[in-house]
């Protein structure tokens, strides 16, 4: 059964390769800490995102195709869908499906996008996170820890309903992900819990605080970074509670 789901999910190179236009400038939607991202259209007209990883992973193809069989089974409106995967050519590439609307840094940090978000749609997104996080946590079959929640890491469909993306980046480079301590910090200053950044303790608690963070920066519509005017600016969590 694993191996018919394993070749259901298998994308061979050629086909990822024809979709992205050879990975074009054209179709690569952005780059991040795990690899490049690009748009890309199957010959059946589907529309899908195509992560092409870096080459720093330590896992073997055995345990890196297990990480991405268990991926594929979390299945909730609030994160990104994972489609499948294509091990060839010493290419480690993700397969998913394609959100049509930009990140939600594009929508409330934008002066003119930012007009349109009423209350009403930032209540929305927050608690579309917050469910897909809680997923995360507490109701999938892997308790997955993000570790790297940030705005430009939430998609917003058509209908601005929020899903997460990159959850599992860290399994499938071979980061601890229990409650534990790490010589490796991955994430975004700003959004990092301090034992995190100080100690490398991370826990679900590590994501709570990246998840206020984002709260603020929903509310606020300002940057984790650059709050307060031209002449005084401060940390945005400065800003909410000064000592």
């Amino acid at each position: 059964v694993e191996e018919t789901i394993a070749k259901s999910l298998q994308f061979d190179f050629e086909t990822i390769r024809v979709a992205t236009d050879n990975f074009s400038d054209a179709n690569k939607l952005g780059q991040g800490g795990f690899g490049a991202v690009y748009k890309g259209m199957l010959s059946n007209g589907e529309t899908i995102a195509v992560k092409r990883l870096s080459k720093n992973s330590k896992q073997g193809e055995i345990e890196f195709k297990n990480e991405v069989l268990l991926l594929a089974r979390l299945q909730h409106r609030n994160l990104v869908r994972l489609l499948g995967f294509c091990l060839e050519r010493k290419e480690r590439i993700l397969v998913y499906e394609f959100v049509p609307n930009a990140s939600l840094d594009h929508f409330i940090f934008d002066p003119i996008n930012r007009e349109h978000m009423t209350w009403e749609k930032r209540y929305k997104i927050i608690e579309g996170i917050a469910r897909g996080l809680l997923y995360l946590h507490e109701d999938s079959r892997l308790r997955i820890i993000h570790r790297d929640l940030k705005a430009s890491n939430i998609l917003l469909d058509s209908e601005m309903n929020p899903k997460i993306s990159d959850f599992g980046m860290a399994r499938l480079f071979e980061m601890d992900q229990t409650h534990s301590d790490t010589n490796r910090v991955v994430g975004t200053f700003g959004y990092m819990a301090p034992e995190y950044v100080m100690h490398g303790r991370f826990s679900v608690k590590s994501d709570i605080f990246s998840f206020g963070v984002l709260v603020l920066e929903i509310v606020s519509g300002q940057k984790r970074s650059s709050f307060g005017t031209e002449e005084e600016t401060e940390d945005l969590l400065t800003y909410v509670n000064p000592k």
